[in-house]
């Protein structure tokens, strides 16, 4: 059984001794998936009194937001779907407002929520409306009243909904503990009630029901003069961690900073330095408990501030965690909770491609096909997911045994998420130039057919030690450029590669991503089985097959031409 949120709700709500109750208040507990992938919604708003529509504002932003979120998309986080939504009501707020000739008849309200969901709250407050914490015994005020005070006795509110077209919303992510109660209150009850009388009231309350009555009784006593509203939701039981809640934890985590053999992180003792860059660092650890081995990933440094890249860091323990496939390395999940931002993946002690490249020996025929298979199922595992790998090269494969495994996802890219906006521009780095498909340097829609054209190049470099284009692709930065590339067929670097399986490279090699295959399986299936199409010679004339080498061609003939005609005139 996956484990579900379990809260325990109350909430109150009186005129108090005001003629009308300007408050609104909502909790919602959804019965369906949406516990999971929306979570409990518990919201409270203080219509301002000056402005004669408070009433109706508070009214229209706590059925309005409690509505509309949950009408979001799933693949929203919780933070863009409520600031969307606050957005959204804050500009029908201050549209509605201004079509008053009186400024003091606009629509303005507080607003506080708290989102719980699986194991984190997400706070949304602006105004003076309140949200506590109660952990241990301990009541912490989370939000901060947005007020201006004037002197002693005057104070306005500065920041509200309605208020202004332009909102801004305070926003936290706090992890959940078993037993967290949150509080919220208008300033009716927290006006007149101090930090040690609400907390004892908590304490000496059998129920949260009991509690709620005697802190609208208690302010009532303590002489409030205005409405009063207060929401208790204690946290009985946490849900099942999501990807969305570990890349919020992970955001919040500080670099680590460069390690050395000997030294420990968390539990995990460095062996060998693997890999240091600008960009990244990778350690062979092993757990000094457990004696699990593993590969730690590290940040560089060098970008402590640079938003976007730690956007692209967290995101890459993300698609490791969504990936599952024997041929695409896995991540190891962490004993303990890290103190530190880093990620770990499985150590597999083998050699990569790239070695096996550099030994100047053409792989086996069979074991290239063979390996072909399972790279292609490592591929569409990313697929599958709407991914692309964009960096699959030698030094990002290592075999275990027999087996080929991609081990890299720092060029990864995620259809969906990349798109969604952000305060920053998103990092798109690529891969190795010599192994990326031509699309990348020429601006065009990244699709599947980019990773098979790098994974044809790897191929053809197992089966020859060469690169189909040579030299010429690195240099290649325009279509001109690579329209004048000449493929050279596979079987004139090693003559035992068949014709059939050499056409099926040039196909996967196109430089027009539509005139290779469909899919990797047609792909792999030409490459495993002999396509009537391919089991000749390129019967092509040589000026379609290889524009350059018919041109220097029919240039030695015009000038053999003309030299002949030459000496005959001479001679003549």
């Amino acid at each position: 059984m996956k484990a579900r949120l379990q809260v325990t709700v109350a909430q109150r709500s009186e005129a108090g001794v005001k003629p009308r109750n300007e408050d609104s208040l909502a909790i919602h507990i959804p019965t369906d998936n949406l516990l999971e992938s929306k979570g409990v919604v518990v919201a409270i708003a203080d219509g301002v009194s000056a402005a004669e529509a408070g009433r109706e504002a508070a009214e229209i932003a706590v059925k309005g937001f409690v509505s509309d979120f949950y009408s979001t998309p799933d693949s929203w986080s919780v933070k863009q779907s409520a600031h969307k939504v606050l957005i959204a009501l804050n500009r029908w707020l201050f549209g509605r407002g201004q079509g008053y000739l009186e400024a003091e008849k606009g629509y303005v309200t507080t607003f506080s929520s708290v989102i719980l969901k699986s194991c984190s709250a997400y706070l949304f407050h602006v105004g003076d409306s309140r949200i506590y914490r109660r952990r241990d015994g301990v009541l912490e005020q989370l939000t901060r009243d947005h007020v201006a005070r004037i002197n002693a006795d005057q104070q306005y509110l500065a920041r509200a909904l309605g208020i202004d077209v332009n909102l801004d919303v305070d926003f936290r992510v706090l992890d959940l503990q078993v037993g967290d109660l949150f509080l919220l209150t208008t300033d009716g009850v927290h006006g007149v009630l101090d930090y040690r009388q609400i907390n004892q009231l908590l304490t000496s309350s059998a129920t949260l029901d009991a509690a709620a009555d005697q802190l609208i009784a208690s302010a009532l006593a303590a002489g409030s003069d205005d409405n009063l509203s207060c929401q208790l939701v204690r946290v009985d039981a946490l849900g099942e961690t999501t990807d969305v809640d570990v890349l919020q934890s992970l955001n919040r985590l500080p670099f680590p900073p460069e390690l050395a053999p000997g030294m420990k992180l968390d539990g995990w003792q460095v062996i060998e330095v693997l890999h240091a860059s600008a960009r990244s660092q990778l350690y062979r650890v092993q757990h000094e408990q457990t004696g699990e081995s593993a590969v730690m990933k590290t940040p560089s440094r060098n970008f402590i501030d640079d938003a976007a890249y730690i956007d692209r860091f967290i995101r890459e323990e993300w698609v490791a965690r969504r990936i599952d496939s024997p041929h695409v390395v896995k991540r190891v999940e962490p004993p303990a909770p890290r103190t530190f931002l880093y990620y770990l993946l499985e150590h597999i002690d083998g050699p990569t491609l790239a070695s096996l490249i550099a030994r100047k020996q053409p792989l086996d025929i069979a074991r290239v096909v063979q390996i072909a298979d399972r790279l292609a199922q490592g591929l569409r595992a990313f697929h599958r997911r709407e991914t692309l790998h964009q960096d699959l090269k030698p030094d990002n494969v290592v075999m275990r045994g027999d087996d080929p495994v991609i081990i890299d996802f720092g060029s990864v890219h995620v259809a969906g998420v990349d798109e969604i906006a952000t305060g920053f521009d998103r990092e798109t780095p690529l891969g190795t130039l010599d192994y990326s498909a031509p699309e990348y340097r020429l601006q065009r829609s990244r699709t599947p057919a980019a990773d098979q054209f790098s994974l044809a190049l790897v191929l053809y470099e197992l089966l020859t030690g060469q690169h189909p284009f040579g030299a010429a692709y690195a240099r290649a930065t325009c279509l001109r450029d690579f329209t004048n590339l000449s493929y050279v067929p596979a079987y004139r670097h090693n003559p035992l590669v068949p014709l059939w399986m050499d056409g099926a490279l040039r196909r996967a090699l196109q430089v027009n991503a539509d005139l290779r295959y469909p899919s990797l399986s047609e792909f792999v299936h030409d490459l495993k089985h002999p396509n009537p199409l391919y089991l000749t010679a390129d019967q092509r004339p040589l000026l379609e097959r290889e524009p350059l080498r018919a041109w220097q061609l029919i240039s030695a003939l015009l000038l053999l031409g003309n030299l002949i005609l030459a000496f005959l005139l001479l001679s003549g």
